[in-house]
This record gives C-alpha cells, sequence and structure tokens, in this order.
C-alpha cells in the first residue's frame, strides 16, 4: 500500500525561471499597452453632474431638463418641417392630390411630446422655496434669533423680516453679533451699546472646526479663519434656557439671517457637533432643519433672505449670492472697493496706491501672480479674490455705528418691552462683557473701514419675487450657460431697478455701469436656435461645464 504524502509540494523555484517568468509578464503587458494605443480607445469619463454643494442645484437641474425637453421639441419640428418639404417635392414630380401620409406620425409624436412636457410641472422657483420655508421657521418659532455679522451689522439687518416677526404675534427677536472675532474691540463695543438699546444682544463667535456627527474627522491642513474655540455660547444658551423658564414651556428658536453670517455655524456650536451643512459660499442652506439643543430647546436653521433687487450695487454684490455672477465680478468688487478706506486698503494688500478700481485690480493680480495668457494681469480673477474675501470669514473690516441712536420704523417703545421681557439682561450683560474679553481682536491699524450701505431690504412675500421674461428664457435655452440660468432673471429686475430708482441710486464713482450687450430681433434668435440644435453632438445636457 502506498503512503500518503505528509507534505505539499513546495513551490521554491530557480531564480532564473522566476525571473524569466517576470520578463514573460512585461512584455505580454507591455504588447497590451500597445496595442490599446493603436486602437486609440479612451476610457470614458464619468459624469459627475452637479455638486451638492453648488448653489441653486435644484434650478439647474430643473432649467437643464426644461431645455432638453425643447431641444427635442425643435428637432421633432424640424423633422415635420423636412417632411413638409418632401412632400412638396413628391406633389409637384407626380400626383397633386396624393395626401402625406408620413406627415400624420410625425405630428402626432410632435404633439405628444409636447403634450407629455406640458403634464410634467416644472419645479417651483428656489426664491420662492426660500420664502415659504423662511415663514414656516418664524410661524414655528417662540424665539427668533437674527444672525448679523458683526463687520457690518446694520447691513444684515433685514426691516422687512423684522416687521413680519413683530405682525405675528407674541414671538421675541434676538439679535446675535457673529464673527466679532475680525472687529476691533473698541468698535464692537460700540455697536453691541448702539444695538442693545433696541433688542437683547448677544456677542458670538461660531467654531467653524468640529466633529463631523459623532466622527472624527482626519486633520488636515488648517485654514486661517478657522476657529477652534466657541465664545458666547454658555451666554446665549442661558438667555433661551432662563426664558424657557419663565415662558413655562418647551420653546422653538429660529435662526435667520442674509446669506454667509454664520446660522448653521452658530446651531453646530451650540451642539457641539457638526450637524448642519456649512462652508465658505453662499447659500448652502436650502430647507428648514430643525435641530434639538436638548429636551426643553429646539433649534430652526432656515434659508437665508432673499435680497431685494432695488438694494445698492454695494449691498448686492455682499448679501446676494449670485451677484458675483449677475453683476459680473469686476462691478461687483468695485462696488464693494468704493465704499473702503483706500490708504487701509493699500496697506491691508500691500499694492502700490491705485486712482480707480481696475489700477487696484491690476496691482493685486501681479501681486498675488494672478495671469492669463501671455502674462497679461487676470482683472477678473483679482475682482473675484476681492470679493470671495470680503464675503467669507477671513478678512478684518469695520463699520462705525450711527452718531445718533434713532428708533426703527417698524419698532415703538412698547414693541421693544414687550421684546425684552422674559430675558435676563444684567446677566447677559454680563455675559458679553466677558465673550469680548476673551475674544482675539485685530488691531484698529490693521482693519479697513468700510463705510455701510444701512439697512438692507429683503423679499419676504412670494408674489414680490420678479417673474422670468420670455425673452431672456429664450436667450438661456440659446446660450445654455452656466449661471445665466438662475442670473438672468435678476439681471433683468437689476436693469428695472436702475431706471426706477435712479433718484435714490449712489453716486456714479461707486457704481460702473454694466456693458451694452447687442440684442437681436426675436426672429433671428428663433433662427438661430434652430441652426444651432444640428450641430449639437447629444442632447443631454453637460454638466461638467458648470462649474470650473
Amino acid at each position: 500500500m502506498k503512503r500518503p504524502k505528509l507534505k505539499k509540494a513546495s513551490k521554491r523555484m530557480t531564480c532564473h525561471k522566476r525571473y524569466k517568468i517576470q520578463k514573460k509578464v512585461r512584455e505580454h503587458h507591455r504588447k497590451l499597452r500597445k496595442e490599446a494605443k493603436k486602437r486609440g480607445h479612451k476610457k470614458r469619463r464619468k459624469d459627475l453632474g452637479v455638486p451638492n454643494s453648488a448653489p441653486f442645484k435644484e434650478a439647474l437641474l430643473r432649467e437643464a431638463e426644461l431645455r432638453k425637453q425643447r431641444l427635442e421639441e425643435l428637432k421633432l419640428q424640424q423633422k415635420l418641417d423636412r417632411h413638409k418639404e418632401q412632400e412638396k417635392k413628391r406633389k409637384l414630380k407626380t400626383n397633386p392630390v396624393v395626401e402625406p401620409s408620413n406627415v400624420e406620425p410625425v405630428k402626432e409624436e410632435f404633439e405628444q411630446c409636447k403634450a407629455k412636457n406640458k403634464a410634467k410641472p416644472g419645479k417651483q422657483n428656489p426664491k420662492k422655496l426660500y420664502c415659504q420655508e423662511l415663514k414656516k421657521v418664524i410661524e414655528a418659532s417662540d424665539v427668533v434669533l437674527e444672525v448679523l455679522d458683526a463687520r457690518d451689522p446694520l447691513g444684515c439687518r433685514c426691516p422687512q423680516v423684522e416687521e413680519a416677526i413683530v405682525l405675528s404675534g407674541q414671538k421675541k427677536l434676538v439679535l446675535v453679533l457673529n464673527k466679532s472675532d475680525l472687529v476691533p474691540k473698541e468698535n464692537l463695543e460700540n455697536w453691541l451699546n448702539y444695538l442693545k438699546r433696541e433688542l437683547p444682544t448677544v456677542v458670538f463667535r461660531a467654531s467653524t472646526s468640529l466633529r463631523n456627527k459623532g466622527k472624527t474627522i482626519k486633520k488636515m491642513r488648517k485654514a486661517p479663519f478657522k476657529s477652534e474655540v466657541c465664545i458666547g455660547k454658555d451666554g446665549l444658551r442661558k438667555l433661551l434656557g432662563g426664558f424657557q423658564e419663565t415662558y413655562g414651556k418647551t420653546i422653538h428658536v429660529g435662526v435667520i439671517g442674509f446669506p454667509n453670517v454664520g446660522k448653521s455655524s452658530i446651531i453646530n456650536s451650540l451642539k457641539q457637533e457638526r450637524i448642519c451643512n456649512v462652508g465658505v459660499s453662499m447659500g448652502l442652506t436650502r430647507n428648514m432643519q430643525v435641530v434639538s439643543l436638548d429636551k426643553q430647546i429646539t433649534i430652526i436653521d432656515s434659508p437665508s433672505f432673499i435680497v431685494s433687487p432695488f438694494n445698492s450695487p454695494t449691498t448686492l454684490a455682499l448679501r446676494s449670492p449670485a451677484s458675483i455672477e449677475v453683476l459680473k465680478p469686476v462691478e461687483a468688487a468695485s462696488a464693494i472697493l468704493s465704499q473702503a478706506d483706500t490708504r487701509q486698503v493699500v496697506l491691508k494688500f500691500t499694492v502700490p496706491d491705485f486712482k480707480n478700481s481696475l489700477e487696484f485690480f491690476t496691482s493685486l493680480a501681479q501681486r498675488r501672480g494672478l495671469h492669463q495668457k501671455g502674462g497679461t494681469p487676470n482683472v477678473e480673477g483679482a475682482a473675484k479674490l476681492l470679493w470671495s474675501e470680503w464675503t467669507g470669514g477671513s478678512l478684518g473690516y469695520y463699520c462705525h455705528p450711527p452718531t445718533s441712536w434713532t428708533l426703527s420704523p417698524h419698532f415703538n417703545e412698547n414693541i421693544v418691552t414687550d421684546m425684552k421681557w422674559g430675558f435676563n439682561l444684567e446677566e447677559l450683560e454680563k455675559n458679553n462683557a466677558r465673550s469680548i474679553q476673551a475674544i482675539r481682536s485685530p488691531r484698529l491699524a490693521s482693519s479697513i473701514l468700510f463705510q455701510s450701505s444701512g439697512l438692507t431690504n429683503g423679499i419676504i412675500e412670494e408674489k414680490d419675487i420678479p417673474e422670468e421674461l420670455p425673452k431672456q428664457r429664450e436667450r438661456k435655452w440659446q446660450d445654455g450657460g452656466d449661471y445665466e440660468i438662475i442670473n438672468n432673471e435678476q439681471e433683468s429686475v437689476d436693469e428695472e431697478a436702475d431706471e426706477e430708482s435712479s433718484d435714490t441710486s449712489p453716486p456714479k464713482e461707486a457704481w460702473e455701469a454694466l456693458p451694452e450687450e447687442a440684442q437681436a430681433d426675436e426672429q433671428s434668435e428663433q433662427s438661430h436656435i434652430l441652426d444651432r440644435v444640428p450641430e449639437e453632438e447629444d442632447d443631454a445636457y453637460n454638466f461638467s461645464t458648470d462649474y470650473v
């Protein structure tokens, strides 16, 4: 009987054999690569679509879908026209009594497509949705926190929203001075003394580096504006807790404000967890979000206010998310620059003295190494850089409060007394004093003095949001541009605002007129649309061109 093998066969081999195998494998792979190169077959890139962080994502997708439907209709219309021409030619050659049979199915197809498109209702205008969500937050809240940017507190107040809160019943309004570490302490104290005469005001500095819903985040290179310690959290929680005890039941706290003032960051700081989506880009919060702070207090996050197009160009540039595209970067940044102290801007950006905004952007582009092809300075890139720094959380600038205090027109003494009832104002004042001491503020010499435009008018009613003109829609289908899908609407409103409010508009030096675009007749536009359709290779909307 044969004895069984107790050991497995060895896999050892001579070095000569192993190296020979490796060489053969390398040659085989080289051969495959060479053949693939000859074929010229390239791997198709995956369409990533619109990122979630992109502003007005829903509007972009809706407009892309509508554009695709429009292109389908145009193709079918062209197909119908071609069939008609073919039938005419046939009639001339043969018997003119013959009925065009081929046209009927195309007609039916066209009508079906049209009916299908009509049956599919387009998504609602995002601005109207924001107004609806804002109204829901105000109705559901017992206390409303209006978040203000400490660099321009007056410019972050909206009289229309404050009036709506007053009219909605027994609701309390509290002002929160966020980003208080970006202004000098003297200026912060002056603003606190000015605002607390009207409404309870809390000094706050939100923390922007928090853990992500209980998960640890990899340590990345720290941004210069990231603040790890939250200041003013205890004071705000004590204020809300004291009011809840006086109120006697569970309270809902709504957080409202203009874009990029730090509404979601405040909620994350109070919860000590990254629950709400935050970022540098404006208008990230699109829907109402409920966050439970504890058993007695619930916080509600809200979308930002919609800025009225009748505001000054500087206000539109600072408070409107799409302003950099609608107003064009150079004009938007020039409007901001016109209201800043020239000497301090020169020192802050370390550029030579300038006579106009164009000269400043040229110097800034050369200083930061922003160049176009041929070595010319990228003026538009420099304007975008200034705009992003001014609206972001890194640049320190400040405004002086008005010299004389006057009560806001939508308030009176009784309303002010009612708003302060239920809050422990003495304890709030002590907490604010501690917060101001704890904040590491920039020096007065290193900050830029900015001239505030005053209260910013907003839109709270859906009917006040201007509708899109058909001519602009036609241009959108023709261009298929990135941000023009959303922003042509606001551009038309801005032009109307410039015509109607010419008496109250700021001086011409503060805002340069937009360049006039060449406009064609409607007939020529339609003909261009019909001519352009066959040139396009694919009907699908290319989302990769939306954001560079």
